[in-house]
Formats: C-alpha cells, structure tokens, sequence
C-alpha cells in the first residue's frame, strides 16, 4: 500500500511538473533575461496593451536565459498553447521568444493570422531586422523594431503585400542566380561529356569505315564497335544526365533515363541510331575519298591500317578517366492556439 502511495504521488508531481514547464505569463513582456531597462519594459508592454485594445490581436514578448533541453519550435509552442496568447475561435497571437545564451529567437504565429504573417515575412524580419542587431547586442531594438513591424503588417495590409512583394522579388532574384549557377554547372558537364562522346562516336565511325573497307575484320570490330560505344555512351550519359535531372525538377514527369529503365525497348531505339548514323557517316566517308572500295573481311585485319587508326585512340579501351517585468496593463490569454508556424533565427 505505500509503495503504491509513493508511486501515485511521484507519478502526479511528474505531472504537475510537465504542466508547469512553462512560463505562467502575466505580462504582454515577460523579460527573464533581464536584457531590457524597466523603462524598456514599460514602453514596450503599453504599446502591445494598446495594439490588443485596439485590434484584439495579441503580441505577447518572453525572453528566456537558456532553452535547457527544449528546442526553440518547441519551447515557443508549448509557451504559446499553455497561455492561450490570441482569442478563442480568432486565434490571433503572436509570441517573440527570445533565447540569450541559445542566441536564437523566434516568432510563433496562431493559426488565425498565419494567412498574413507567414513563414516567409516572420523569416525576413528575424533576418533583417533581429538579427543585425542582436549581434550588436542591441536586443531592445532589435525586438521593438520587430513588434513595430508586425502591428504595423496586421494594421496596414497595403504594408504588409509591400513586404511580400519585397520577398517574392527576393527570391525570384536567389532564384535567378541559382539557375546562373545551375547552368555553369550543367555546361560544365556538357563540355566534358560532349568531349568524350566526340572522341569516342569518331572512332566507331573510323571503325564501320575500316570494315566496310576490309581492312578491319567484322568480328574483331564488333567487339571494338562494343567497346567503343562505352566509350561513347558514357560520353552521352556524362553529357546528358545533368539535362535529365533539370528536366525532372522542373516537370512533374519522370526522368528521361528513368523512362528508359522502365522501357528497355526505348534502349533499342536509341542504339540503332546510334549505330546506324555512325555506318552512314562512315559510308559517305569513303564514297567521297574514292580511294577505297567496298570490301569485308570477316576476320583478317590489315596490321598497317589497325596501327595507324585505333593504336592509340584508346577506342577500345574500356577505361575512363556538406523574470516578469509588469507594464500598464496584464496579459491575460484569450485561449488562442498555434499550430507551429513561424520561422526561427540564430545569430
């Protein structure tokens, strides 16, 4: 009987222990960090009084010492849904918490205001205006101009599709220079890839020539046709898989390649082209030299010819080269909810 006593009693403190986690919030600023003035704290709770009266939304401030074992995400949702920051059924709150020895913060934002302050805008402002002045210590500023920011969005929606334009044209630039890069990248391998596809289709075509002049054994240059087309599709694939791959982002398709494995009778027609091409251009060749006539030899190569044409092409080669502080007024939650959104910095 006490061993159950002392178990249920551990079990209902662990309990109360996990409830009380949190912050119980008092005030709009609630600055355990101690990085602000009394006057700071004064100022910055009457302006957000002020903004609740007048729009009903709620901005609520806590800066912390340490996370301890917490993620910011983490901690920030647990603050926000334990307290109720924003109204039933509005869910229209917003917490900035400030972490100091973690040098992180964050914006949590309910779910009823996530349509305006979203991932996007809440990153930006953490980028561009927390976080230059935290790391020059000026965490005051750099959380008024924030909550200045985030009234002034949810009371000026002209402001707010300013600001978004502002980060649309942002990333459409960071995408701009991304594709720049892409495409550097991509012609890179194209060179490459195109350089070896040329060294190689040249000499199958030296090889169809020398058979078609028998001079080169059909047996024997079908196993350096083999060996050749290695070459030469390796060349291609080099040439060719950084285009896949660009095609498979932007196209919700599969993969050319990725067809070709699913259809091994695509691999057929594109062999015969391949073969068939290099027969022609060699045919073409040696009408046009009119040295040569046509002649096959099945097995017999001349030594002379084999020397001078493929000893050193490597054709048939199969090798290859990351505390609370108290203002004007109380805060007291009006049972909003977040469901995580938000955005996160470091500094």
């Amino acid at each position: 009987m006490l061993k159950k006593s002392i178990f249920l009693f551990l079990l209902v403190t662990f309990y109360a222990n996990a409830q009380e986690q949190y912050y119980q919030l008092r005030d709009f600023v609630t600055d355990s960090a101690g990085i602000f003035t009394s006057s700071q704290v004064v100022e910055l709770n009457q302006r957000l009084v002020e903004f609740e009266e007048n729009t009903t939304n709620q901005l609520v401030i806590v800066t912390i010492e340490e996370l301890g074992f917490n993620t910011i995400e983490t901690f920030a949702n647990g603050l926000f849904n334990q307290n109720g920051i924003g109204q039933e059924g509005k869910d229209n709150g917003l917490l900035i918490l400030f972490s100091k020895n973690d040098r992180e913060v964050r914006i949590e934002v309910g779910y009823g205001l996530e349509p305006y302050i979203t991932d996007a805008v809440a990153s930006r402002i953490i980028r561009n205006t927390m976080i230059p002045n935290f790391k020059e210590e000026a965490y005051f500023t750099g959380i008024n101009e924030a909550s200045n920011q985030l009234i002034e969005f949810l009371n000026n929606p002209e402001a707010l599709d300013e600001f978004k334009k502002e980060i649309k044209d942002e990333e459409s630039n960071n995408q701009l220079i991304g594709y720049i890069f892409l495409g550097f990248f991509l012609l890179i391998f194209v060179g490459v890839g195109g350089f070896f596809f040329y060294r190689s289709y040249k000499n199958i075509i030296e090889v169809f020539r020398g058979m078609l002049m028998g001079k080169l054994g059909v047996l024997p240059g079908l196993f350096m046709l083999i060996a050749g087309s290695l070459s030469s599709l390796f060349g291609l694939v080099f040439m060719l898989a950084p285009a896949t791959v660009a095609y498979s982002i932007f196209t919700s398709s599969q993969s050319i390649m990725g067809e070709i494995v699913d259809s091994p009778k695509l691999l057929l027609w594109v062999l015969l082209p391949f073969f068939g091409i290099a027969a022609i251009i060699a045919f073409i060749k040696l009408k046009i030299s009119g040295k040569e006539d046509l002649s096959i030899s099945w097995i017999k190569n001349d030594k002379s010819y084999y020397r001078k044409t493929f000893s050193s092409s490597g054709t048939h080669s199969f090798s290859s080269g990351s505390s609370s502080s108290s203002g004007g007024s109380s805060f007291s939650g009006g049972g909003g909810s977040s469901g995580g959104g938000g955005s996160s910095g470091s500094w």
